[in-house]
């Protein structure tokens, strides 16, 4: 009975969204009559109190990012490792999908507090492009918004409902919840993302004025949606696990308690495993929508690439050579919690050889910024050894190689609690050493490949690369898990890890929450002086691409606001399962 009036109001929302297509329509033909983009003036923008509008919108836009992403991801492997709980008829799965679910309804109000703060600050400060987005989108934003009430009806039924529904067919139907409530918030960052990426690359209007001549679905479908779609949806994955993982090493280091820290260690190493998993396509998602962009617009890709923000892709390699070191060194520390795992430590010195190695090259620029002096020195703007290592075949051999020992660290921890007793298991052995062996070559080759090979065919160099690294994770996973199916397993002692390797669970959320700003501020920064490409100027004070140091310096405000929160959060957390004593 207590899930009758929920029911209910998900009916009448069915019911009303079913009505859309035609209110949308309606708006669409009123829509038709009106002129193409507004081209405001300067004065046409208000302010508020003299502050930066851009930079009100920026902090409160990006505040709301990172909360939606943690928001969206977090029920997503919450729901994966709930079935894994049923289907293993382990309880401990259950419990931690349920601890997940909590930090979340933690965060989900503050989400929505500055996603209502994004929506006022757009439509005060920018309220001609808001207005003729509302235009070529027509009845989409209010659909959105059924959909945000939606979501929300949806997690507190899943949340709340959790201990009602934990055994039996209840499970079921739990589950089905949680089903409901993943496809609604994958629906709602598509729709999001349809709009910023309406603004980078127009669909559906007249590429000279603006007028809508086209459907919602033209302006929804745009060249670089599915790109950026699948792009948020596995960073997405990456920072939820990242942000969970955190809060495990926050609650590791805070307990006492030898079994809660034992628990909180099984979860950081879970949150780390979801982490990496998310992270590791991320490249290849990342380099197929800049491979979109540069087919959209080529200045576009020359502006980010090639131009001024051309350097920060050395901060991001950075960023992601630190992501990669800290996730590697809480995998080989993890090693001192199986009795199998000093057999695999010895290994450890030559998977950091590759990782530090490949960061090294990551992180060497092509071009050099020098003075008169340096150049004549140098000989040249590029360094005659050094050079060569700044160019995309250096780069693409080594993130590939850095992603195919990352897994080689996750799977040395596996292995090391697992004992395999399949009569093949020495052929299985070397089976595996022989797809590492040459997936590595031939991603070497096809790197020095990409060296010789014309400049158009430098880029499908890099497919052969792609293709090795995963065949190495797929086939390498296919073949354990018939290798290691009745494996005699050795006692994994959960708990027994050093307070230092936390440290790492706590480097991944500030790595990933300053490199989603970073790109952000790239994403934004290709459109230069138009609101929407080519179609609406942006006429403000601030239509400018912001300097790297600033750009720098508000991430970095942005990014430490972020993590008092999340601390916050935490806290909170931690506050509702803390008792007081029974007084004497």
């Amino acid at each position: 009975m207590k899930l009758a009036r929920p029911v209910y109001i998900l009916l009448l929302l069915a019911v009303v969204v079913a009505l859309f297509p035609d209110l949308a329509q309606a708006a669409g033909e009123a829509g038709e009559k009106l002129a193409g983009a507004p081209q405001p003036t300067r004065a046409d923008y208000p302010h508020f109190a003299g502050m930066s509008s851009r930079d009100i919108v920026w902090g409160v836009a990006q505040m709301h990012l990172f909360l939606a992403a943690f928001v969206l991801a977090v029920p997503l492997f919450s729901i994966a490792t709930e079935f894994m709980g049923k289907i293993t008829g382990d309880q401990r799965y259950d419990n931690m999908a349920h601890e997940f679910m909590k930090i979340t309804m933690s965060a989900y109000s503050l989400t929505a507090l500055f996603g209502g703060s994004l929506a006022l600050a757009l439509f005060l400060l920018y309220p001609h492009l808001m207005g003729y987005l509302m235009k070529v989108f027509r009845g989409q934003m209010l659909i959105y918004a059924l959909l945000f009430l939606l979501e929300s009806v949806t997690l507190y039924i899943y949340f709340y409902s959790w201990n009602a529904m934990r055994y039996g067919n209840r499970k079921w139907f739990h589950m089905s919840i949680g089903l409901v409530l993943n496809t609604v918030g994958l629906t709602l960052m598509f729709i999001a993302n349809a709009w910023a990426t309406f603004m980078m690359s127009p669909s559906g209007v007249d590429p000279a004025t603006g007028a809508v001549i086209g459907t919602v679905w033209e302006a929804t479908r745009n060249p670089l949606w599915n790109p950026v779609n699948l792009h948020r949806f596995v960073a997405n994955i990456a920072y939820g696990g990242a942000i969970v993982g955190a809060y495990a090493a926050y609650m590791f280091l805070s307990e006492k308690d030898p079994e809660v820290k034992a628990h909180y260690d099984w979860m950081g190493y879970t949150s780390n495993f979801i982490a990496i998993a998310g992270f590791l396509p991320l490249p290849f998602a990342g380099y197929w929508l800049m491979a979109e962009i540069y087919a959209y617009s080529q200045q576009m890709g020359i502006t980010a690439m090639g131009g001024i923000l051309a350097w920060l892709f050395i901060i991001q390699a950075i960023l992601i050579g630190t992501i990669m070191l800290a996730a590697n060194y809480y995998l080989w520390c993890g090693l001192m919690r199986t009795e199998n795992g000093q057999k695999y430590s010895k290994y450890v010195k030559y998977i950091m050889l590759v990782i530090v190695g490949g960061f090294l090259v990551w992180v060497t620029p092509h071009s050099l910024i020098l003075t008169t002096e340096e150049i004549r020195q140098l000989g040249g703007t590029h360094h005659k050894f050094l050079g060569p290592l700044g160019i995309m075949p250096a780069k693409n051999t080594a993130v590939n190689l850095m992603l195919v020992f990352t897994f080689l660290s996750f799977q040395m921890f596996y292995r090391s609690s697992r004992i395999p007793t399949v009569k093949w298991a020495r052929a299985g052995n070397m089976l595996i050493i022989a797809l590492y062996v040459t997936g590595i070559v031939n991603i070497v080759f096809a790197g020095l490949y990409g060296y010789i090979t014309p400049t158009v065919y430098k880029v499908g160099a890099s497919v052969p690369q792609v293709i090795s690294t995963m065949s190495i994770i797929i086939f390498s996973v296919i073949i354990d898990i018939f290798m290691l199916r009745g494996a005699k397993t050795t006692t994994v002692h959960w708990g027994r890890m050093s307070d230092r390797s936390q440290y790492a669970l706590f480097v991944l959320p500030v790595a990933f929450t300053w490199l989603m700003g970073l790109m952000g501020y790239i994403r934004s920064s290709l459109r230069t002086h138009w609101h929407v490409y080519t179609i609406m100027k942006d006429k403000s004070p601030e239509a400018y691409i912001p300097t790297i140091g600033e750009a720098g310096n508000t991430i970095t405000i942005i990014t430490l606001s972020f993590m008092a929160v999340m601390v916050f959060v935490f806290w909170l957390s931690r506050l509702g399962a803390t008792r007081q004593e029974t007084p004497s």
